[in-house]
């Protein structure tokens, strides 16, 4: 602090502001400003105190000024996205009115069930909700090897079911740890990402190429290839918003694009993967209508026997034949059941949702705030679009649930931890430092 006297204005002004999370940063602004009025007095030889005296003077009355910033700098809760995301969920419980089709327990018991897993989102939601993000972003290389670590873990000794490993078992609980490593390595992504230009050297632009690959690779191994995409996809929709200088961009792009050229045709190449056999059932289904192919047909079959207002709750030969209905073909289920209209209308749904939080992102002046919200609405949205078009028989299938709606807990508890993140950024968006504003009067 310059002068004693600075300190006893910046309490005046600080004593009505409510939140005391934004004295800090108030404080900090308030000092430049009163350090810049003061120069500029001592500029025109004036001595160091009496400057100091008219700096506190051009500032105006304290309270004023405090009751000011009050107004602006306070908390925020974005109500509009949290009514989106109760209707959403709302959606999650209609999906299980009429029970599991091929499981023989009751409505009631998948209902209560998602109740508490509901109960316990709200929980997760709140944690995430009060406390300062900021603090995450040093923190990036930790969550960068948790994510990785947990992925070679699971596929160690991971539990694998129907020929793929992503879950671990703790005592009776199954726990699907690609959800959990997305999510760390998501953090960590918007961390690196807000610091990119630090990498300089070829060392570390190496360095982030390979940390760039790794995942990808071990995801592909589970095989959980829609993780690969998902991850991809956040990363590059962070990097396209991370400010990053143009020649460290094209350079790293130029890296990354070579390797992502040769990694499909690998895979192309073999022809006797799990991948190519998944890809060719898709463009001819009926070449293998009793393996591979049988869901695109049975999908095909479901679609040709919806209408604008469904078939209502039943158990009949076509639903039967449908796995998932309560998860991977949520949305397939959801459209058979109660029709066209309330398929356009959750689709319309949860492009709000997902438009609210894109635009929420440009709201904050803080980079890392911005490329957290950025990346979470990517882990929204692709598997959002991905099994809504996976049910319209449009996309390849693979395993990934419609987001707050498919019926799980460890989906459910991984979206309301990034809805949380998402919110907390929204709710600190005008007490946080600007450091966008900062960086661009820099340059």
């Amino acid at each position: 602090m310059s002068n004693e006297s600075f300190e006893k204005f910046l309490n005046k002004v600080t004593s009505r502001i409510k939140s005391r999370e934004a004295h800090s940063f108030i404080k900090k602004e308030l000092t430049n400003h009163l350090k810049e009025l003061s120069e500029a007095f001592q500029k025109r030889d004036i001595p160091k105190e009496e400057a100091y005296e008219r700096a506190i003077q051009s500032m105006g009355n304290p309270f004023t000024i405090g009751d000011r910033l009050n107004r602006i700098h306070r908390p925020k809760m974005d109500w509009f996205l949290i009514a989106l995301f109760l209707i959403i969920a709302g959606s999650s419980f209609l999906l299980l009115l009429g029970g599991v089709p091929g499981i023989n327990f009751p409505a009631s018991y998948f209902i209560e069930r998602q109740a508490i897993w509901y109960g316990l989102a709200f929980i997760v939601i709140l944690s995430f909700l009060f406390f300062d993000y900021t603090k995450l972003k040093n923190w990036w290389m930790y969550f960068y090897i948790s994510g990785a670590f947990l992925l070679i873990y699971t596929l160690i000794l991971g539990t694998p079911i129907l020929g793929m490993k992503r879950w671990i078992s703790l005592g009776p609980v199954t726990i699907d740890t690609s959800e959990i490593s997305l999510f760390l390595l998501f953090i960590a992504w918007a961390g690196i990402l807000s610091n990119i230009n630090n990498f300089g050297s070829w060392m570390k632009q190496a360095l982030l190429v390979v940390m760039f690959w790794v995942p990808v690779i071990l995801f592909a191994l589970m095989p959980h290839y829609i993780s690969s995409i998902i991850y991809i996809c956040i990363v590059l929709t962070m990097f396209a918003f991370s400010r990053v200088k143009k020649k460290l961009a094209l350079t790293i792009a130029g890296a990354n694009m070579t390797i992502g050229m040769l990694v499909p045709a690998i895979l192309i190449s073999s022809r006797d993967v799990y991948f190519y056999y998944r890809f060719s059932a898709f463009f001819d289904p009926y070449s293998d209508q009793h393996g591979l192919g049988y869901m695109y047909i049975i999908v095909r079959e479901l679609l040709n026997n919806t209408g604008w207002l469904g078939n209502g709750f039943t158990n009949d030969v076509n639903i039967q034949a449908l796995p998932g209905p309560h998860t991977d073909f949520a949305f397939l289920y959801l459209v058979y059941t109660m029709g066209w209209l309330f398929g356009i209308f959750l689709c319309l749904i949860l492009l709000l949702f997902i438009f609210r939080i894109s635009s929420n992102a440009f709201r904050t002046k803080d980079i890392f705030g911005r490329l957290l919200v950025l990346g979470g609405a990517a882990l929204f949205t692709v598997p959002a679009c991905w099994n809504i078009l996976m049910g319209l028989g449009i996309v390849p299938i693979m395993g990934v649930s419609l987001p707050l709606v498919g019926y799980g807990g460890t989906m459910l508890m991984f979206y309301a931890a990034v809805l949380g993140l998402i919110l907390n950024v929204y709710r600190r968006k005008d007490i946080v430092r600007p450091a966008i504003h900062y960086a661009h009067n820099r340059k």
